[in-house]
């Protein structure tokens, strides 16, 4: 089983692009996307993955929290899984322009034209970004830096897919018929080569949710979970199944993935609740049932320690607009 997509296929991802930015050298600005721009374009959009990908020329990135410094080139993604706060520019001691300036994006235009720098060596680049639920993505973004470059660039690899992100720009400009359709699908697609290249990168003592993919007994145990989640009752079945004895398992598990492997399954069981309590009418004991709850009191007890509030009050808040909790 394809975990990865498994877990793509169940999040609700919807994205675009919204700056196609020319910076001249010497040039330095701050920016983050933001859920209050968000949440003007995506009311119910409760997490942002914000990306550049560079078309041309070079630039230096830091992370305004702490400061690390990655080197960027043309046919470079830069992912933030957490919309962090960071820096670009030729030169990052200089100091980034004020809020009266126009860096900040318009969430009622579809594509913003942005110019600025003092006219030397240009770098050329285009933004956006990616929508998701987080309690649903989250195994994969705690698997993710807080910045992460990947290189698109390789014509053998995914130079494809900096040419499809390029024809997002014009589909952002033309807003034809489908655009917005067509732009989440490449905004995922970059999220998905990025999510592909981490896991690939074997990384000496790297660890998480796709680490955890890599490794022949947690990757197969994370397959049946996701395979049949309500199935799973005790840890001394799933570690049979993978040919681990239970502490083996669950030592194995725990170091990988960051917790116990029936809490990891709890959280997504009760994320496919939550997503499904926001997307229809079925009712609450049906889903209780599917998700291997053996009644609907005990459902709602782990739900609303979960996520702060019952199923009810929280189909409630999702016909209202409200992401909950």
């Amino acid at each position: 089983m394809d975990v990865l997509s498994e877990v793509l296929a169940a999040v609700r991802l919807d994205g675009a692009f919204y700056i196609d930015a020319e910076f001249t050298a010497p040039w330095c600005v701050a920016t983050r996307y933001g859920m209050h721009v968000a949440s003007a374009r995506l009311p119910a959009a409760d997490h942002i993955v914000f990306f550049h990908l560079l078309t041309e020329g070079r630039c230096s990135a830091r992370l305004a929290s702490s400061g690390e410094t990655v080197e960027v080139a043309a046919g470079d993604l830069l992912l933030f899984p957490r919309d962090h706060l960071h820096i670009l520019g030729s030169d990052l001691t200089l100091p980034p322009p004020g809020p009266a300036e126009p860096v900040v994006p318009n969430p009622a235009e579809p594509l913003t034209r942005m110019r600025f720098g003092g006219g030397g060596e240009p770098t050329r680049f285009i933004c956006g970004y990616l929508a998701c639920d987080r309690r649903l993505v989250r195994p994969l973004l705690e698997s993710f830096p807080d910045m992460l470059r990947v290189s698109l660039g390789d014509v053998a690899g995914s130079g494809w897919l900096a040419e499809l992100l390029r024809l997002g720009v014009a589909e952002s400009e033309a807003q034809r018929p489908g655009a917005r359709s067509l732009l989440a699908k490449l905004s995922e697609l970059a999220f998905i080569e990025a999510a592909r290249r981490r896991m690939d990168s074997r990384l000496a003592g790297q660890k998480g949710w796709l680490a955890g993919l890599r490794d022949p007994y947690i990757g197969r145990a994370l397959a049946l979970m996701h395979e049949a989640p309500s199935r799973w009752r005790r840890v001394e079945d799933l570690a049979r199944e993978v040919a681990l004895s239970r502490s083996a398992f669950t030592a194995r598990f725990g170091d990988l993935i960051g917790e116990p492997p029936m809490r990891y399954l709890e959280r997504w069981r009760l994320g496919l609740a939550a997503r499904d309590l926001r997307g229809g009418n079925e009712a609450i004991a049906r889903i209780a049932e599917r998700s291997g709850y053996g009644s609907e009191a005990a459902f709602t007890h782990a739900f609303k320690r979960e996520f702060g509030l019952p199923p009810s009050a929280w189909r409630k808040g999702a016909d209202s607009g409200s992401t909950g909790g």
